[in-house]
């Protein structure tokens, strides 16, 4: 998958993705972390890429971006584990 990094500054990262279920996924997680002020996508167009725009205080913005991926990651682990003792 593709990431385009578009704002890095310590506080503040803009990334575009192309999937929007995926930026919906990061936008859920990054808002049950206690130090994203902002975490929030726009799309111009429908035809566009969506944007993330993650905003922190107290931890850098890739930090949290990287935690978001660590816990989905973490809960899909859990839920194919789930899955697994079902059969």
């Amino acid at each position: 998958m593709e990431l385009k990094v578009l704002k890095n500054s310590k506080e503040e990262l803009e990334v575009e993705l192309e999937n929007l279920t995926l930026v919906e996924i990061l936008r859920v997680y990054l808002n049950k972390d206690s130090s994203v002020v902002l975490a929030a996508w726009k799309r111009e167009h429908p035809t566009e890429k969506p944007v993330l725009k993650i905003t922190t205080k107290g931890k850098t913005a890739k930090k949290a971006l990287s935690d978001a991926v660590s816990a989905i990651s973490k809960d899909l682990d859990k839920l194919e584990d789930d899955f697994k003792k079902m059969k």
